[in-house]
């Protein structure tokens, strides 16, 4: 299949509640590309149309390393898309789930101040992602990539969130801390990943997982449990904390 006669569609990548992405060949950089598209039933939409025009304003405003550059627009018969970088590594998701990688509570901490480093970015231009998930959080030999801007927001944007549960609330709020509470998700999901349940019977994550008080504090102030984290550089000042209480009880031991 060809788009704009410039792009040739080579494999579906993933399917969104929004969007479908492809990997395609453009022809005339001679290279692989991402172009996603956004769903026929959600081109009908005011939602849909609006959520693609923010991720396209939004990406093009942005420019960072391990984020992607929106390169092309099209606007075709078939609906409108978007033609951005390949991004080459594993998501999260596919590290977890089909790898069986797993995380110690150290090696999370580092991974997160990396997350960090790019969501502070975000922050200082204006945007909040939205939806940092692990499906959406890439590692590239090392380094942290975060893809997907379906649902960013610029800062000074309103939405009505009114309708949704309270989880739902806390992800899609236009704040900083909406991302900092879905990071606090992410690190569940990374520590969970070397959890061996003992019992079936059905436990909180802080009697599940053998955690430091220091990281559990963490945690539950990302999940807005006691208090909330509403800048990056408070969040990265608890977890460097974290990290030297740790590094120091070490060399005590």
């Amino acid at each position: 299949m060809m788009v704009d006669n410039r792009y040739e569609v080579k494999k579906l990548l993933g399917m969104g509640s929004y969007g479908l992405t492809y990997v395609v060949w453009d022809r005339a950089s001679q290279k692989e590309a991402v172009l996603k598209q956004l769903r026929k039933t959600k081109q009908r939409t005011i939602q849909g149309m609006h959520s693609f025009g923010y991720e396209q304003q939004i990406l093009s405003k942005l420019n960072h390393p391990q984020i992607p550059s929106l390169h092309h627009v099209i606007e075709h018969d078939e609906g409108s898309f978007l033609i951005m970088d390949v991004i080459k590594g594993k998501t999260f998701e596919d590290l977890i789930f089909e790898e069986g990688k797993s995380y110690t509570e150290h090696e999370v901490l580092h991974i997160l101040l990396q997350i960090l480093e790019v969501v502070a970015y975000l922050h200082q231009e204006g945007v909040v992602h939205r939806d940092l998930r692990i499906p959406n959080i890439i590692d590239v030999n090392g380094t942290i990539h975060i893809i997907d801007f379906g649902l960013a927001r610029f800062l000074d944007d309103q939405e009505n969130i009114e309708h949704l549960v309270t989880e739902q609330q806390y992800m899609r709020e236009i704040s900083i801390k909406s991302d900092l509470y879905a990071l606090g998700h992410f690190v569940l999901f990374l520590l969970y990943s070397s959890y061996q349940p003992k019992t079936k019977a059905e436990k909180s994550w802080e009697e599940e997982l053998a955690l430091s008080p220091g990281v559990t504090a963490i945690i539950k102030k990302m999940l807005q449990v006691n208090g909330c984290y509403d800048q990056v550089e408070c969040l990265r000042r608890d977890i460097n904390e974290c990290i030297n209480q740790s590094f120091s009880q070490y060399i005590s031991d």
